[in-house]
């Protein structure tokens, strides 16, 4: 496969708590977030879609910190677990337009003629976004569309400080330095992780974050139209 060809693929990093949120599943949602995506695949798009683990992920780990002493890597393969799961219920919603496997190995291309491939979580120490970034430079990409639970990067976190301001575009110096940070915690709820952060700096990759649950934004992004969110480059 020529890397004109793979970068075709559009990598999306699509939130756990997307997919299935502390409320449970929208059914709703998932239906209308298959027909846009699908829609895209009919002209002639393929797709990446790396997963997260989301509040179920958290859930998983609070509970297990709170009933015996662990380590950080053993709460990071807790989460890459839950990965695994909603990749794979992810996959089965698109059936045989997917890959026939959730792709956990995020350095090499898959071959296959599919229009869909689905990703997981890999290894401790990062989130899926590390994935995704991984992903986006295999495949020749020079984008990943972060689908959050939010609409924006913030200059705080907007559920705790009323003053928080929006912000539609940030460097990635400026990213890293006064909104994200260097340290990666396991379950970390953050519009980038620090690691992939930290590579798609180096690599000079755009990513895009907006509000995955907003599908009109989202079609907006996959057009290449103005959307309301945030880009970090």
């Amino acid at each position: 496969m020529s890397s004109k060809k793979s970068s075709k693929y559009k990598i999306i990093s699509v939130g756990g708590s997307i997919i299935i949120p502390k409320t449970g599943f929208d059914i709703n949602f998932l239906k209308k977030f298959r027909e846009l995506i699908l829609a895209r695949v009919k002209k002639g798009e393929k797709f990446i879609l790396v997963i997260g683990g989301g509040a179920t992920c958290r859930a998983y780990q609070e509970a297990l910190a709170k009933t015996v002493k662990t380590s950080n890597e053993n709460l990071d393969w807790l989460g890459i677990y839950t990965t695994i799961f909603n990749a794979q219920f992810v996959r089965l919603l698109f059936g045989d337009y997917a890959y026939e496997e959730v792709v956990s190995y995020p350095k090499e291309k898959v071959k296959t003629t599919k229009s869909i491939i689905v990703a997981s979580g890999w290894k401790p120490n990062s989130s899926s976004d590390y994935d995704a970034v991984e992903l986006t430079k295999a495949y020749g990409a020079g984008e990943v569309i972060n689908l959050s639970n939010i609409s924006h990067v913030y200059t705080k976190d907007p559920k705790k400080y009323k003053d928080a301001e929006k912000i539609e575009k940030i460097s990635w110096k400026n990213f890293r330095k006064n909104i994200i940070g260097n340290i990666w915690k396991p379950g970390a709820n953050a519009p980038f992780d620090p690691k992939a952060s930290r590579i798609a700096e180096k690599a000079g990759l755009r990513v895009v974050v907006l509000d995955g649950n907003n599908l009109k934004e989202v079609e907006k992004v996959l057009k290449g139209e103005k959307f309301n969110g945030t880009i970090i480059a």
